[in-house]
């Protein structure tokens, strides 16, 4: 295996991401009061490094706004970002506001490889109509979406799987990428991936001793997941996360899911998805 590749993590202005981390420390209602010590707090560029001494190849700058008016902006920086990282996949984000699509379709343009959208944060519905021509967008250009639509840690107005499936209805050829595998709806959204072929999950935080004691994942599920080994991808939330980077990469091992689907979903499952250099062939 070449490397990992990282499909969530954080990278965004500094004190932006230093209001993050403060509503961390604070515990805020969306953290669920749970205690989250920070691991990685370093600078910019020492946590890239970082990336890149765990083994990773190529990461995202998840950013996202919970407000209008943040998302262009939010979108520059990140393409600035992406210009000076070459290993970082550019990530945009967008928000349901008037000419929401107009700067999604400029993103694109300018070469964006993934999007992200945080519906607990935003705490917006994702089937709002003012989303629909963003969503119509990304399918048509077959980009991807990182969206955290599960309920955890901390359950939303328009967070599960209801809202999303309404999305999935009108585009079903969307590349949805359902962040934490959906914590804690994580059967519904086994559902989602198993009836539209461009669903796919991240595993961040999933399966560690933090996120199994707030909401374990059903081992009654896990021959799901290993059926869609095919469309599961290693996400971490670096450097957001209460732990060392490698509890997550140990945590997928102990599921004892075999080598060649642990290989798929820390590397193969990304590296074609993103086209990157040395992508695998799909499996027969």
């Amino acid at each position: 295996m070449p490397g990992l590749v990282d499909v969530h993590t954080h990278f965004m202005p500094e004190r932006v991401l230093h209001k993050v981390w403060a509503y961390f420390d604070g515990l805020g209602p969306l953290t669920g009061g749970i205690e989250w010590p920070i691991t990685y707090r370093e600078e910019e560029a020492e946590r890239a490094a970082l990336l890149r001494a765990f083994g990773v190849r190529a990461f995202t700058a998840m950013l996202y706004p919970h407000k209008p008016g943040m998302a262009r902006w939010l979108n520059g920086w990140a393409a600035d970002f992406a210009r000076r990282t070459p290993d970082c996949l550019h990530t945009s984000t967008f928000f349901p506001e008037p000419g929401a699509a107009a700067y999604v379709r400029e993103a694109l343009e300018h070469g964006t490889r993934v999007f992200k959208a945080h519906v607990q944060v935003g705490g917006y519905d994702p089937a709002d109509e003012a989303l629909d021509a963003c969503w119509g967008l990304l399918a048509e250009a077959g980009t991807p979406v990182v969206v955290h639509c599960g309920s955890g840690p901390a359950p939303g107005r328009h967070t599960g799987p209801g809202p999303m499936a309404r999305v999935l209805a009108r585009h079903p050829r969307l590349r949805l990428i359902v962040a934490h595998l959906g914590m804690p709806e994580y059967e519904d959204f086994l559902d989602l991936a198993e009836r539209y072929a461009e669903v796919r999950l991240d595993t961040t935080m999933a399966f560690t001793g933090f996120s199994e004691r707030m909401a374990p994942f059903p081992r009654r599920a896990l021959p799901r997941l290993a059926a869609l080994g095919d469309r599961v991808l290693l996400g971490t939330d670096f450097p957001n996360i209460p732990y060392p980077y490698a509890h997550q990469l140990d945590a997928l091992a102990e599921l004892a899911l075999g080598d060649d689907w642990l290989r798929a979903v820390c590397h193969d499952n990304a590296a074609r998805l993103f086209g990157l250099p040395d992508t695998p062939k799909p499996p027969a």
